[in-house]
Parts: C-alpha cells; structure tokens; sequence
C-alpha cells in the first residue's frame, strides 16, 4: 500500500487542499495505523471496525487524552474515505466507528507551553531550584512513573551516551533515552548533591532531599503540582501528567506506537549488551524527531 500513500498525501494536497502540518499528520495516522494492522498480520483491505477499535483502545491504553485520539480517527477516517474513493477498498470499516467521548475523565495532559512556564516559574534563588528544573525535564523527557524517578541510580546513568536503566513495574528494567536538557541539569546538580550529607543506603540514588535521603514520590507530587499552581495551571497536574504529556507530544510529532510502548514499559524488555547498544540507538533517534524539548534543544546543549 505504499502507492496509497504517496496517491493519498497527493489526494490531501490537491483535492482537499489541507496545510502542511494538518497533511502530515494525517499521512502519520495512516502510516501509523497500517504499521499497527502489519504487527498483527492483517492487511489493510481487511481491517475491520474491530481492529480499528482496537487501534483506538491502544491510543488510550498509552495514556492518549481523548481530543488526541479524536484527532488520530479523523486522520484514519479520511484515509479509509480516500481508500474507497480509489477503488483500494470496497467498504469502509471507520463508517459506524464512533469518536472519544470527550467528557470522559482521563488523566490532563500539558502542552508544550504549560510545561515551559511551570519551568519558568521555578526560584532560581532556592537551593533546590537546580533539583527541581531537573526533576521535571527528566519525568517529562523521559515520560518516567514518579517511582522511577525516586529510585533512579547514578550507577545507571550513562552520561556519555544519553541512556539510563530504570526499575519499572514488576521489576522490569528498560532503557530510557534522557534529554540533552535533562542531563545537563544533572550534571549542574551533582555538585550540589555531592555536599549533601548522604546517608547510607542512598549513596546511588540521584534526587535527595535536603537531608541527603531518597525522596519521596508524595514530595515530588508537590514539587510539580506547586509550580503548575504558581504557573497559573487551573488542570489537576501530577507527576503522571508529565508521563501522559510525554506519550501525547510524541504521539502528535508522528512517533510509533511500538516505540511509545516501549519507552513508557509497557512491554519487557531483555537487557543484554547488544539490545542495550541497537535499543538505545534507536529510541533516541525517535525521541530527537519527535519530542519537543529534544528537537528544540538538541542544538543548544
């Protein structure tokens, strides 16, 4: 179907007479969905409401807010319309597929902006204000679970390569690109951290508290819902919401939904050197592409 696409993005262009960004992202649903369809062996004239459903549930597993997923049917829709147009399909699966209901809760996703002004309103003048900046670039950078980050080990961040091995649930482990932001940040707090008086058992643990003792997931919920306050966020923010934000923003820039699973560990994962070496590579060449904070600050670092 690679002449579909090239016939479609044609199609979007000269018919429908669609913006740039708006015929981007609708030619990503399309590839998105047909790479979706491939995993699971089934040909893009026999998707049925079924599997397209079951494409949409897998939008909202990820943490996808409800506008986003909207936004990903009305891209699919238009494809499948051009599809039977064309004469590729004979029926249309997306005629009775029915959109989010928007009113439903699911957790509130910042947008790029909202997060640049929670960083924006952090002290500068407060001790901790280094800590915190860095805090946030790593859950939102790296779309970590706050019990991620509370455990995250020196040991198991490479500095050189832009990677650490986090601990997620059921003691799965995953590699996870880090920001070229986040680890600048770190590098500035480590001097700061290393004056702490550092107790014991929390000699490799990354972000202390003033004491020098593991933080603790409640104290970095108020660390991020105090700056969403101070940056006038009326939503309910958490350290989840940099995690929905996270997958959201690279669903949005065209990522994958394989690599999405992937980075927020949703699927395990085998740690050999050779994985290690081809994973990381790989997811940090998606991250590069499509999440904001590295494609703005890649350069700059």
């Amino acid at each position: 179907m690679e002449m579909s696409i090239r016939e479609y993005e044609s199609y979007l262009t000269l018919e429908r007479g669609m913006a740039d960004n708006t015929r981007e992202a609708y030619v990503s649903d399309a590839c998105r969905l047909m790479e979706f369809l491939d995993e699971k062996g089934i040909k893009l004239e026999d998707a049925t409401e079924e599997n397209l459903h079951e494409f949409l549930c897998t939008l909202r597993d990820l943490g996808i807010g409800p506008r986003s997923q909207a936004r990903v049917l009305s891209g699919v829709k238009s494809y499948f319309k051009f599809l039977k147009l064309s004469g590729f399909i004979g029926q249309n699966p997306t005629d009775l597929l029915e959109s989010p209901r928007l009113g439903r809760y699911l957790p509130e996703v910042l947008s790029i902006q909202e997060i640049d002004n929670m960083i924006g309103c952090i002290d500068d003048a407060k001790e901790e204000s280094l800590r915190n900046h860095a805090i946030i670039e790593t859950l939102y950078g790296s779309g970590l679970r706050v019990s991620e980050l509370t455990d995250a080990r020196l040991s198991r961040i490479n500095m050189e390569d832009g990677y650490m091995i986090v601990e997620g649930k059921g003691s799965k482990q995953r590699i996870v690109p880090v920001s070229p932001t986040a680890l600048s940040l770190i590098k500035e707090y480590l001097p700061q951290r290393a004056r702490l008086n550092i107790k014991p058992d929390s000699q490799d643990i990354l972000f202390l508290n003033r004491r020098g003792c593991k933080m603790t997931r409640v104290m970095v919920f108020y660390i991020i819902r105090d700056l969403a306050a101070a940056a006038g966020i009326l939503k309910k923010v958490s350290p989840h919401t940099l995690r929905h934000s996270f997958a959201t923003h690279l669903l949005e820039g065209g990522a994958s939904l394989r690599v999405i699973q992937e980075l927020l560990g949703h699927e395990s994962l085998e740690t050999t050197e050779i994985y290690v070496h081809l994973d990381r590579s790989r997811l940090r060449e998606e991250l590069l592409s499509h999440h904001p904070h590295y494609r703005h600050r890649e350069g700059k670092m």
